[in-house]
């Protein structure tokens, strides 16, 4: 049995957008302050490609595999958890965590040979301690605080946090890294804010007798923004799947990766003045057919998607209409001609010649929320196809 409603996911697509995001990076283009005042880039910098939550949607592990493919040398998680799953999928390149790790079995980080951060004093200690249990010493990346007042060390208080760090024969410091909390507002000033305390974290560190072996810091936004953020190293996420950051834009070649499909179960007419699902929430003026599409809010389909979204129907816009269900939603096919069996496109392309999209940035917009959510919260009885 298959169920009506899935997701497809092009990897093709995913690895021509890896490809695409390796030339950009290659290219260099200007700094919204110039010439980059460091000198020319003699090396391109690297890609650490985000597979967190599930790919953002995606299917970290033949999202990840496919990456792997395409080139990358580093993948970064959220999670131990996430981690150990993209080992046990077959992967085989450098995983780099993410987040805290003060719940976590530290065991997964040796066991699986995982990268994690170390964002606190007290992580350094307790990685530390295990890593000499292990016998061995634990490559990290050092998380700088440059102004996100999330997780990592406070850039103006590194000569106080950093030296038992530093002097410690158990941890080895791959990478130093910040995370930029305004990155696709380019009317904050914290966003260059954050990249002096970076560059000042730097020299710090150096007056502290290290310097740090490679430095990364831009997200997808960052990337498309501004080449002084690059760095060593850059963090491409929601750029990989095929989405520009909003309301930033871009040239890039990009192709989204993940399209979200149903079909039409059911196709009902609805007199003038009658109401349509819970509370009623949709009553038509005039005589309306209405289909019914088995995807609702447990499948990850935001509720405010009610009288405001749409879907594709024989390639043309059909209104959602009435409330968003756990189970189903329903749209107005008037003068549709639509059918049970009729396949409906709720993220993605359809039609010939002229061909209509939805993509995640309009559905985002629809609800006032983020691309980011829209795919992230796709839910697990989706079935991914991957091609």
């Amino acid at each position: 049995m298959t169920r009506s409603n899935f997701a497809r996911v092009d990897l093709d697509a995913l690895e021509h957008n890896f490809h695409v995001l390796t030339r950009y990076l290659a290219e260099e283009p200007p700094t919204l302050a110039g010439p980059d005042p460091e000198g020319a880039r003699r090396t391109p910098p690297a890609i650490i490609a985000v597979v967190k939550a599930n790919a953002y949607g995606h299917g970290a592990g033949a999202v990840a595999s496919a990456l792997e493919r395409a080139g990358a040398t580093m993948l970064a998680c959220a999670d131990i958890e996430e981690g150990v799953a993209l080992r046990r999928a077959g992967v085989r390149a450098g995983i780099l965590v993410f987040g805290a790790l003060s719940v976590s079995d530290l065991d997964g980080v040796f066991d699986h040979h995982l990268t994690p951060s170390v964002n606190t004093p007290a992580a350094a200690r307790a990685l530390a301690t295990c890593a000499e249990r292990h016998g061995t010493r634990l490559r990290c990346h050092l998380k700088i605080d440059t102004g996100m007042h999330r997780l990592g060390f406070r850039h103006d208080n590194l000569r106080r946090t950093l030296p038992e760090l530093l002097a410690s024969p158990h941890l080895q410091i791959d990478a130093v890294y910040t995370h930029f909390a305004t990155a696709e507002d380019a009317e904050s000033p914290v966003f260059d804010e954050q990249r002096r305390h970076f560059d000042q974290a730097t020299a710090t560190l150096g007056a502290l007798g290290f310097v740090p072996p490679a430095r990364h810091a831009a997200n997808s936004a960052a990337m498309l923004r501004d080449s002084r953020t690059w760095y060593d190293a850059v963090r491409p996420g929601l750029l990989l799947y095929g989405i520009v950051p909003p309301p930033l834009a871009s040239t890039l070649d990009l192709r989204p990766v993940m399209s979200l499909r149903s079909r039409i179960v059911a196709v009902k007419g609805v007199r003038a003045g009658e109401g349509v699902g819970y509370g009623w929430r949709f009553r038509p003026d005039e005589p309306a057919t209405i289909a019914v599409v088995p995807a609702g809010y447990a499948d990850g389909l935001d509720r405010r998607l009610a009288n405001r979204g749409s879907v594709l129907v024989r390639g043309r816009r059909a209104p959602i209409v009435g409330s968003v269900c756990m189970d189903m939603i329903m749209a107005d096919v008037t003068s549709l001609d639509a059918a049970p069996g009729d396949e409906v496109v709720i993220l993605g392309a359809q039609g010939d010649g002229t061909l209509q999209r939805i993509d995640a940035r309009e559905m985002a917009a629809w609800v006032g929320t983020i691309p980011w959510e829209i795919v992230c919260r796709i839910g697990t009885r989706i079935e991914r196809v991957y091609a």
